[in-house]
């Protein structure tokens, strides 16, 4: 139950966001031979304002990752992949060749084809001794960019910005239908932006460390996208280009590769942040934006085997739900890789972030404008995966900016565009460039200690709240000088609760808590930077500051005891005591915790670190039921004690419902009971329906509760409705 309150007009604007309009002109479609890597559409698409494309995420059929327990000649594995089905009825199936220069070292993965249509083969590899997990094989568009044409910035079209959500939910990348909802019309994943901008290097102060002599030199990035000409005027340092798709190029057929790596480290005209880094082009999509779950995994694994230090995502997706994918990212950073990612053009809805991004040890960059708002598409927390472990926790982790940015043109030149594609490179580029600072300053740098350093040297938006803005906007200089003084530490995200500070707590901060109340569930993230592994020492410890004030509040707490790679969370649960059903005032307290990581390099003791999380809250007495809501809202952000409701229960893929569409009464899961909603009414309870009612083919029939007869009802119009 949640006490009517003052944030009825937020609620009014969610409700308004769910009519949107998108525009497309010209359709691509995407179909693939998976068994022999052929395409059958590979050429660059002619140039057009825009482009719509129907792309599906789908299970290959009967291609199954097997991923084995440790890294494996290609004959080893072979013989496991044997040994397992030998006793078994499958006789047709083969292991998917894979070409390319991940192929020539040991893996921890094969790609298994069987062809018998029969689960026994599948358990049979589960249970053998040499393989960690079985999935399916997973044919994915995370689409990217279709870029305007254009030569000099004066000719680039401006496009006002329109949600990239009419109705259903895409994924980070552009046109992807990757949640299990149906698809939608086009956007832009990169977008034109108008006259008149500056260089984003200017704007956030690289030449301070430019002039230094900080410019990149000796750091290693990665750049993870369409690829990159290896004559382009922009760029003299690549080091090495690869192609991990099956069009045979390394060179980038969209442009959207070629924007982002000149953010990063273009040499000339737009120039990049650290022009001197070394340059690592990594081709994983199409030119039909299509890319496969073990071209990913291959690219990751050498990445890794080239010690790479930083690694930019200007990509996304669904991939909460594609293991393989997920884990060799935790793999990814546990070896010290740092990887950045964008955090998904989604907005301005809530619960909209992207994998990997959302993932606790990633940096999730958002956006804003040189006004310093978030920008309207940036995607915005809390995040929807992790969810067992995580439970909805803040991100993304800080913003920059995204929009009007300069960056490298695909025939040379420069060109000015907008999204989170451009925030991410921004932040990939900026860490490239403060490693290089650092380098010679015997600084513990790993994926923790440096998103620390980020987040602690953020200039704090006054007008955006925490899931918008995460800590805040990037400041270069301020973080260097973080960074340069930095010792191994563990942290917290959000490192206070206070749930009286408006609008950056928001939104917890919209209404006090009362005694009967379900809890509020506040979710922190554990930075570790001590170490790669570490652990929660005893139980986090709650003591109240004053002990008349403080008892009435209840917490409880969970928490991740191991923490791994760089990670963990903190689950905070806050109620009202049954002494405060009465009572009115502000409590607050603190939770204690100690973060134990092993020791260092020549070091002899564990290393140690003691966290403060004061907690602060307003508590007014119990009202009245008749002045209480309880609030069902679809395009829900709080959990717990919230839930993400979904349309659709068999598609589990998508923990939100982007459609609203409930033809009857359903049963919503709350945390501890089931929750029927007719069966309270049918008990008296008063429902207030709010809704976005237009004309529509899409008829659905709408039963009403008649508070008389205490029966259902379905009113004389031929037995249906206009209803979205």
């Amino acid at each position: 139950m949640n006490l009517i309150s003052d944030f009825w007009a937020t609620i009014l604007v969610s409700i308004a966001t769910l009519v949107v309009v998108c525009n497309s002109n010209v359709q691509y479609t995407s179909t693939y031979n998976r068994h022999r890597r052929v395409s059958n559409r590979t050429a660059v698409p002619s140039p057009v304002s825009s482009i719509k494309v129907d792309f599906e995420s789908q299970h290959v059929e009967n291609e199954f990752i097997i991923v084995f327990n440790g890294y494996y000649k290609e004959s080893t594995r072979f013989h496991y992949i044997t040994a397992a089905l030998r006793k078994t009825q499958v006789e047709t199936w083969n292991i998917i060749d894979r070409q390319n220069l991940a192929a020539l070292l040991p893996s921890d993965f094969d790609v298994l084809r069987i062809n018998d249509h029969t689960t026994e083969g599948i358990e049979a590899l589960k249970n053998h001794t040499a393989v960690k997990t079985v999935s399916e094989e997973k044919e994915v568009t995370r689409a990217l960019k279709s870029l305007l044409p254009g030569g000099d910035d004066d000719d680039e079209e401006y496009v006002p910005w329109r949600s990239s959500r009419p109705m259903t939910r895409n994924s980070l990348s552009l046109f992807s239908d990757l949640w299990g909802v149906e698809r939608h019309k086009s956007r832009r994943l990169l977008r034109a932006a108008p006259r008149g901008t500056r260089e984003i290097t200017n704007v956030l102060q690289a030449d301070v460390l430019w002039n230094m002599g900080y410019t990149g030199a000796g750091i290693k990035i990665a750049i993870f996208d369409t690829g990159l000409s290896e004559k382009h005027p922009h760029f003299k340092n690549i080091m090495e280009r690869t192609d991990w798709t099956n069009e045979k190029t390394q060179d980038d057929g969209l442009g959207h590769g070629t924007f982002v790596a000149g953010v990063i480290s273009s040499q000339t005209d737009c120039k990049g942040f650290a022009p001197d880094a070394e340059l690592y082009i990594f081709r994983v999509f199409t030119n039909n934006q299509v890319s496969y779950t073990s071209w990913f995994l291959d690219a990751f694994n050498y990445a890794i085997h080239r010690k790479i230090n930083v690694l930019n995502l200007s990509i996304g997706g669904p991939d909460f739900m594609d293991r393989p994918f997920v884990d060799k990212v935790w793999e990814l950073t546990a070896n010290k890789v740092i990887m950045v990612s964008a955090i998904g053009n989604d907005g301005p809805l809530y619960g909209t972030l992207n994998n990997p991004a959302d993932q606790m040890d990633v940096i999730g960059v958002g956006g804003i404008n040189f006004e310093d708002g978030i920008a309207k598409f940036s995607s915005r927390g809390m995040t929807t995966w992790e969810l067992p472990e995580g439970n909805g926790r803040m991100k993304p982790d800080l913003v920059t900016h995204c929009s009007s940015v300069r960056g490298s043109k695909l025939d040379g030149g420069c060109r000015v565009l907008s999204g989170t594609s451009v925030a991410s490179p921004v932040v990939a580029g900026a860490v490239t460039l403060l490693l290089s600072a650092v380098s010679d300053k015997n600084v513990a740098v790993n994926p923790a200690s440096v998103k620390q350093a980020l987040m602690a040297s953020a200039r704090r938006l006054p007008n955006a709240n925490m899931f918008e803005q995460g800590h805040g906007k990037l400041d270069l200089v301020k973080a260097y000088q973080v960074l340069r003084n930095y010792r191994p530490q563990a942290s917290l995200s959000p490192s206070y609760i206070d749930l009286t500070e408006c609008p950056y707590m928001w939104p917890y901060c919209t209404q006090a808590i009362y005694f009967g109340a379900m809890p509020t569930i506040v979710n922190i993230t554990v930075l570790n930077g001590m170490g790669v592994t570490g652990r929660i020492v005893d139980k986090p410890i709650w003591q109240p500051f004053s002990p008349h004030n403080g008892n009435m509040m209840e917490v409880a707490i969970s928490y991740s005891k191991e923490l791994w790679p760089w990670s963990g969370y903190l689950a905070v649960s806050i109620k009202a005591s049954k002494d405060a059903a009465d009572w009115e005032g502000v409590a607050d307290g603190q939770i204690t915790i100690t973060i134990e990581s092993p020791p260092g390099l020549g070091e002899d003791e564990p290393r140690s670190s003691t966290l403060v999380l004061p907690i602060k809250v307003k508590i007014i007495p119990t009202p009245p039921k008749a002045k209480r809501i309880l609030w069902d809202q679809y395009h829900n952000l709080r959990y717990p004690p919230g839930y993400f409701p979904r349309d659709n229960l068999k598609k589990n893929t998508d923990p939100l419902d982007w459609d609203s569409a409930h033809s009857r009464p359903r049963r919503r899961v709350f945390p501890g009971r089931n929750y029927q909603i007719r069966r309270d009414v049918d008990n008296g309870l008063s429902v207030i329906i709010f809704a976005d009612w237009y004309n529509t083919t899409v008829m659905k029939k709408v039963k009403f509760f008649d508070e008389n007869t205490r029966q259902w009802w379905m009113p004389d119009t031929g037995g249906s409705i206009y209803q979205h």
